[in-house]
């Protein structure tokens, strides 16, 4: 199914406010759920429930006063928090929220863009906006950002390797690298977090540590590095900064939904987007979770966990289903 440009151009401004919407206010529903795990109130006082503290958080960032060093270098220090939150945007453009639906006289796919390598193109995607990170730790031209930076692109480079290998088990499966095409075989066949439990648990670790979420968020650790690689960035350039890690977050969220849990299919009633938002809601509430329920690794902790555990158990998972696959 291909869209005339107009139509994916009116998907993709839906998607990317309804994206940002949902960044919003899951930051809301963050500090909600965090409040109640730990006996607290949490946000009350803007708004009713504190459903307006979203709006009051971006208001003080835009009128926050925008510092920098004197000795940054200007370009890449701007262009840095930009080029983050625009790959994590862009990523969430190849996950298939629904079949598709005929409105009036065209056809419109449930994606802005159906891709054929649409798994690699997120994978690589997300390996664009590290640079993101470790540009903007450079030009501020401070050690602590630097330090930040680099314990950010180390992190996030060897665990995508473990990411990687989750998602083959699936891909031999599907027997595509169109995450539509997955989701429609799951949806002939059964839901792939069955057979690819090891990849699932796997997946979802690994992409724990891609977005800095805790357990995991050694790279922003401020008790050992002040504020990690965006120490020396104030007002909406941090903002962005934030921004792009929480739509990661929502982003591989999605792709779990589309990989291991059969995407907008339900166990009943053809919903479409509301199953898949559904399983979405889910998942994002196991991140607010951990962070509620887990205590922080140590550094050396945190890689011995990536290399000696996560590596080999995608590693075996991948190779057992492509024995399988090759077998049947």
């Amino acid at each position: 199914m291909t869209d005339p440009w107009w139509i994916s151009l009116i998907k993709a401004f839906l998607i990317i406010n309804l994206l940002l919407l949902l960044f919003a206010y899951m930051t809301w529903v963050e500090r909600k759920v965090l409040a109640r795990m730990q006996l607290r109130y949490g946000p009350n006082r803007v708004g009713p429930f504190g459903l307006l503290q979203p709006i009051a958080d971006l208001i003080k960032l835009i009128r926050k006063e925008s510092f920098f060093p004197a000795s940054a270098v200007d370009v890449l220090y701007i262009a840095a928090p930009v080029f983050s939150s625009f790959t994590a945007l862009a990523a969430f453009s190849v996950i298939p929220f629904g079949p598709g639906w005929h409105i009036w006289k065209w056809n419109v796919s449930g994606e802005v863009a159906n891709l054929p390598i649409a798994l690699v193109v997120i994978f690589a995607l997300s390996s664009l906006g590290i640079y993101g990170f470790i540009v903007g730790g450079w030009a501020s031209d401070s050690k602590y950002a630097l330090l930040g930076s680099m314990r950010t692109c180390a992190q996030m480079v060897s665990y995508e390797v473990s990411l990687t290998f989750a998602v083959l088990g699936v891909v031999l499966m599907g027997q595509s690298l169109s995450l539509v095409d997955i989701v429609q075989k799951q949806a002939s066949t059964f839901w792939f977090f069955g057979p690819q439990f090891v990849g699932l648990v796997v997946f979802f670790v690994a992409g724990v540590a891609e977005t800095n979420r805790p357990p995991f968020d050694l790279p922003e650790a401020d008790t050992e590095l002040v504020a990690g690689y965006h120490t020396e960035y104030s007002g909406m350039r941090f903002g962005l900064f934030q921004m792009g890690e929480y739509v990661n977050m929502i982003t591989l969220s999605a792709l779990a939904v589309t990989l291991f849990f059969g995407g907008w299919y339900g166990p009943w009633a053809p919903l479409g987007p509301l199953w898949f938002l559904l399983k979405l809601f889910v998942i994002l509430f196991l991140f607010l979770w951990l962070r509620a329920t887990l205590p922080r690794l140590r550094y050396d902790q945190l890689m011995r966990v990536g290399w000696k555990v996560l590596l080999p158990a995608a590693t075996i998972n991948a190779v057992v289903t492509a024995a399988l696959v090759v077998a049947l």
